[in-house]
C-alpha cells in the first residue's frame, strides 16, 4: 500500500481520487477482516461521503490536507458520531455517540476518512486483543499469532494493508505492544499533547491517543496532524507543539543515546540482539551511545497494576445499566445493576475493578494505591536523572516477538509481563516510539523502543527515522 503520505499527495494533485483510495481500501478490508477480525464496524457508506467531500475540495481547487483521501483505521474507543462504539464490551454494545472525539474531528480537517472501528480488549485492558467480546485478532504476520494489545485492531489493520495509518490508545504499552508485535510503527505522545476528549476513559492520568503507521514519517505526519491544545480537555497541555516533520531527516550526528539495560535485561535473546544491533546502526550515523541503567524501572510494572485499576474503578462505574448500553432488569435497582455489570463486563475487566476498588478501600489506600503513586514519583525522577546525561533512551518494546493466541490468557501475570518494557513511559507521561527493526529466530516482527523526555517528540521521531533506516530488510519487518 502507498504510504499516507504519498497518497495525500496524490490525492490533492488530483492523480487519484480519494474516492478511488477508499474504494481499494474498503475491498482489501472486504477480502481480509473475516480472516483477521481487525474491524468491528466497517464505516463504508461514511467513508465514501467523506471521500466524495475530500474530492469536491480538490475539484474546487483547495486544499482537503495533509492527509487528504487517506484512510484511517480507528479503535473503538474513540467516539464516533452515529457510529457505534463497543471499547470491545458488551455493555455498550449497540451505543452510537452523540459526539465526535476531538482527534476524529482533527482527522477531517485534515482531509483523512474514517474507514471503521478496530477491534480491542476490552476497554483497552488487555495485552493480546483476546479479552474482546467480539472475538479476538489475528496477527496478519502469522494468523496462529495474537497482534498484541490492547490496540491489536488497529496495528493489526495497518500491518495487513487495511489502511496506512490508525490510531489506537496507550495507557501502559497499548499502541507500542502490538506496534512491535505487528510489524508496524506505533508512538505514544507526551500526556496532554493530544486530546482525550471522546476517548472513552480506562485510567484517566495514563491514557494517551497515538498513531499506527507503516513508516516513521507517516506516524510523524499523523502525530503533527493530532497534536495540539483542546479546551474540552483539562489535561491538555497550552503550548504550541513542535512540529516533528520539519527536523524528521536531520539525522543523529552527536546525539546521546542511552542504550538501557532495564529495557533490554529480561527479554528474549533475539529480541535483545535486535536492540543492540539498532544501537550500531545509531552509533553508525554519528549518534554518542552509552550503556544506562535505570533501575527503578523495575517497579514500573507493580505501580502500575494498582494505579490503573484504581482509575478503572473509578471510571467504570458508570455502567449502570441506567444511562446507556446494556441494561439487565432486575427486581430493584441495585440488583439491576448487579445483572448488568456481571453479562456486561468479561473477566479481565471485574478483575482489574476489583483489585481497583479493593486497593482504594478503607483501610488499604494507604498501604496499595498512595504507596503506588509514591513508586510513580520514583520513577518520573530516575527518567529526569537518565536525561540529565543523554537526549534519548533506547530499549526493546516487548520482552519477545508475538506469542500464540490461548498461550497466555488463563496465566494473568505473565500477560502483564508484556508490558514491563513500556508501562515506565506511560507512569513518567513522557513520549516513546516502536519501531519494526528486523526480526526475531521465528521470523517475526521485533520492535525497539526510543524514549525521550517531556515534549521530546522531535528529537525521538529523529532518532526513529535512523533506527528505521538502518533496520533489516526482508524479515518480516
Amino acid at each position: 500500500m502507498t504510504g499516507a503520505l504519498a497518497l495525500a499527495a496524490e490525492v490533492r494533485s488530483g492523480a487519484r481520487s480519494a474516492r478511488q483510495v477508499v474504494e481499494e481500501a474498503l475491498a482489501t478490508v472486504a477480502r481480509g477482516n473475516e480472516e483477521l477480525n481487525a474491524f468491528l464496524t466497517v464505516l463504508s457508506d461514511e467513508a465514501r461521503a467523506q471521500a466524495d467531500a475530500v474530492d469536491a475540495v480538490v475539484a474546487a481547487g483547495r486544499d482537503p490536507g495533509p492527509l487528504a483521501g487517506v484512510p484511517v483505521a480507528l479503535k473503538d474507543n474513540l467516539c464516533t458520531r452515529g457510529a457505534p462504539t463497543t471499547c470491545g464490551s458488551k455493555i455498550l454494545e449497540g451505543w452510537r455517540p452523540p459526539y465526535d472525539a476531538t482527534v476524529v474531528q482533527s482527522l477531517r480537517a485534515a482531509g483523512a476518512i474514517a474507514l471503521g472501528k478496530t477491534n480491542m480488549d476490552e476497554f483497552a485492558m488487555g495485552s493480546s486483543t483476546e479479552n474482546s467480546a467480539f472475538g479476538p485478532t489475528r496477527n496478519p504476520r502469522h494468523t496462529g499469532k495474537v497482534p498484541g494489545g490492547s490496540s491489536g485492531g488497529s496495528a493489526a489493520a495497518v500491518a495487513a494493508g487495511f489502511a496506512p495509518l490508525g490510531l489506537g490508545s496507550d495507557t501502559g504499552g497499548s499502541i507500542r505492544q502490538p506496534a512491535a508485535l505487528c510489524g508496524v510503527v506505533g508512538m505514544k505522545p507526551t500526556y496532554g499533547r493530544v486530546s482525550r476528549y471522546g476517548l472513552v476513559a480506562f485510567a484517566s492520568s495514563l491514557d494517551q491517543i497515538g498513531p499506527f503507521a507503516a513508516n516513521v514519517e507517516d506516524a510523524a505526519l499523523l502525530y503533527d496532524v493530532l497534536a495540539g491544545h483542546d479546551p474540552l480537555d483539562s489535561t491538555s497541555l497550552p503550548s504550541v507543539p513542535e512540529p516533528t516533520m520539519a527536523s524528521l531527516h536531520d539525522g543523529v550526528e552527536g546525539v546521546r543515546i542511552g542504550l538501557c539495560r532495564d529495557l533490554i535485561d529480561g527479554c528474549a535473546s533475539d529480541v535483545a540482539a535486535r536492540v543492540h544491533e539498532a544501537a550500531e546502526a545509531l552509533a553508525g550515523a554519528g549518534a554518542k551511545v552509552e550503556e544506562i541503567s535505570v533501575p527503578e524501572f523495575a517497579y514500573g510494572l507493580s505501580a502500575y497494576y494498582l494505579i490503573a485499576p484504581a482509575e478503572a474503578s473509578s471510571n467504570l462505574a458508570r455502567y449502570d445499566g441506567v444511562r446507556y448500553g446494556l441494561r439487565v432488569d432486575g427486581d430493584d435497582a441495585e440488583a439491576m445493576n448487579t445483572a448488568t455489570r456481571t453479562a456486561g463486563f468479561g473477566a479481565e475487566v471485574k478483575r482489574r475493578v476489583m483489585l481497583g476498588t479493593y486497593a482504594l478501600s478503607a483501610g488499604y489506600y494507604d498501604a496499595y494505591y498512595a504507596q503506588a503513586q509514591r513508586v510513580r514519583t520514583l520513577v518520573m525522577r530516575a527518567f529526569d536523572r537518565a536525561y540529565e546525561s543523554v537526549d534519548v533512551l533506547l530499549g526493546a518494546t516487548a520482552p519477545t516477538t508475538a506469542f500464540d493466541l490461548g498461550a497466555k490468557v488463563d496465566d494473568p501475570m505473565a500477560m502483564y509481563m508484556n508490558d514491563v518494557c513500556t508501562i515506565p513511559s506511560n507512569l513518567s507521561g513522557h513520549p516513546a516510539v516502536s519501531v519494526p527493526f528486523g526480526a526475531g529466530n521465528d521470523g517475526l516482527p521485533v520492535g525497539v523502543q526510543v524514549l525521550a523526555p517531556a515534549l521530546g517528540e522531535a528529537i525521538m521521531f529523529r532518532v526513529a527515522q535512523v533506527v528505521e533506516s538502518g533496520a533489516p530488510h526482508g524479515t518480516g519487518s
